[in-house]
């Protein structure tokens, strides 16, 4: 390996001012994780999964690095084709050095200097001796995902999962007494609402088998979800999770919604509008179930999804295709969370834009149904997808901050299905308080690092542990 003696990811890294440095290495850096929502897989913890280099680690799954990769001509065969894991690799390696200015380039080292205590910036030249001397670190435990979680002080994972999903792996690590890390299900029953979806009459029997019951109408898919909320909830899930275009709100009635579902569990075609109204109605349904189970619901919104047909039909969804949608939210956001609100019914929700030109609706929306219910029962949450990096994270922060309260927010999720991402917690603790360090530096805040210290651990972690209760 080639070892130029130059460390990148120093004590200082992203930190531009003493007092930034200070309220990262004394208040925020040693706080636990709860990572509240993210894609890591129950299976691999349960498991507690080994790898044999860094490609499963990095590149299976990782569509971040699959568009990078792409955008510099690499065929095909080497992302997501035949190519062996090491040549998949070495092409990831040919294209970190220009991934310069995206953060996969901070990612990709951070992750190297944490798990891996290599200095090395990983390129063609480096490449080889930071396969071989990864590989060999691999074998130890201590990388292992239980070992990755243990050591980045993970208290808290909220995995996402179907309301069909039988949660037997959530079981197995609740049951496993040598591993301290609390790991729940979150209800995500977005496959229930999508009733234009070819695979939805399928869907549907699915879960009525997993809900031990018939769904014939409308009302009995509102019962199953009901079900299988109880089931998720008696396994320590309290959050639910809703992937959508924009929040719909379209008037309709139980007739209207009964009518809907019938053609849509014989797989009529219906319009927009008719699963415009049915989303409606069954989230609507659904937020009254999370209100009575004190769970929180979260709105992810924006993304344009599957728009490369050709890519979709070959790799199929998830695989780097999706982009940032332009849909208007403000009205319908506000008479959704309305509608519950005006018999106290509306459930603490997070709510997350990948359109940033929304960042203001939101922020502002949010101030509209504040309550004596919890501390910030409404949130903005972080930068999410094309977001969590610095200009989007810092820019989330000050539009929060400008218009709500920063000192309320529950912070940072990795989002992540790579075990190696809770560096990203690290990443947001360090752009936090180099924000705030700004602001006292231009004498916008006083120099009171008690003070903000306690607002930088609340952000890391203690308005998390308040808000979730899990």
């Amino acid at each position: 390996m080639i070892s130029t003696g130059y460390t990148f990811i120093s004590n200082q890294f992203m930190l531009h001012s003493k007092t930034a440095e200070r309220l990262y290495h004394e208040f925020a850096k040693d706080m636990p994780i709860i990572d509240y929502h993210c894609h890591v897989s129950p299976q691999e913890i349960a498991t507690n999964r080994s790898y044999e280099n860094l490609t499963e680690l990095w590149l299976h799954g990782d569509h971040y690095k699959w568009r990078a990769m792409r955008t510099m001509g690499i065929s095909e065969e080497y992302i997501t084709g035949g190519k062996t894991d090491k040549e998949k690799y070495m092409k990831w390696a040919e294209v970190v050095p220009y991934t310069m200015g995206n953060p996969l380039y901070h990612w990709t080292h951070l992750e190297l200097k944490r798990y891996f205590q290599i200095d090395d910036l990983l390129n063609p030249k480096t490449a080889e001796g930071i396969w071989e001397k990864t590989r060999e670190q691999l074998k130890s435990k201590e990388l292992r995902t239980q070992g990755i979680i243990s050591q980045s002080n993970v208290e808290v994972i909220c995995t996402t999962d179907d309301p069909i999903d039988s949660l037997e792996a959530h079981e197995t690590i609740a049951n496993d007494d040598s591993f301290a890390t609390n790991v729940y299900p979150a209800f995500r029953p977005d496959k229930s609402l999508f009733v234009r979806s070819p695979q939805y009459p399928s869907y549907i029997e699915q879960l009525a088998e997993a809900a031990g019951t018939t769904i014939y109408t409308c009302n009995d898919l509102v019962e199953a979800l009901k079900n299988r909320a109880a089931y998720f909830h008696a396994r320590g899930c309290r959050l639910s999770d809703h992937g959508l275009e924009t929040l719909p709100f379209s008037s309709c009635k139980e007739s209207e919604a009964e009518a809907i579902f019938a053609k849509a569990r014989i797989g009529e075609e219906l319009t927009i509008e008719e699963e415009r109204q049915f989303q409606t109605y069954v989230l609507l349904s659904l937020g009254r179930v999370y209100h009575s189970l004190g769970w929180t619901m979260q709105f992810h919104l924006g993304a344009l999804r599957n728009n490369n047909l050709r890519m979709l039909d070959r790799l199929g969804p998830d695989t780097g295709f999706d982009s940032i949608g332009d849909f208007p939210i403000a009205r319908e956001l506000n008479q959704f969370l309305n509608e519950l609100d005006r018999n106290n019914e509306l459930p603490k929700t997070i709510l997350y834009t990948l359109n940033p030109i929304y960042n203001d609706v939101i922020a502002s929306a949010i101030g509209n149904f504040q309550s004596s219910d919890a501390v910030g029962k409404i949130q903005f949450g972080s930068g999410w997808w094309y977001n969590d990096q610095k200009d989007g994270m810092e820019k989330q922060m000050k539009d929060l901050a400008n218009i709500g309260l920063l000192s309320t927010f529950v912070g940072m999720l990795t989002d992540s299905r790579s075990f190696l991402s809770y560096t990203r917690h690290e990443y947001f603790r360090r752009i936090l308080c180099n924000l705030i360090g700004s602001w006292v530096e231009a004498g916008e805040l006083p120099p009171d690092e008690e003070w903000l210290g306690k607002l930088v651990q609340n952000i890391c972690y203690h308005n998390a542990k308040h808000y979730f209760q899990l």
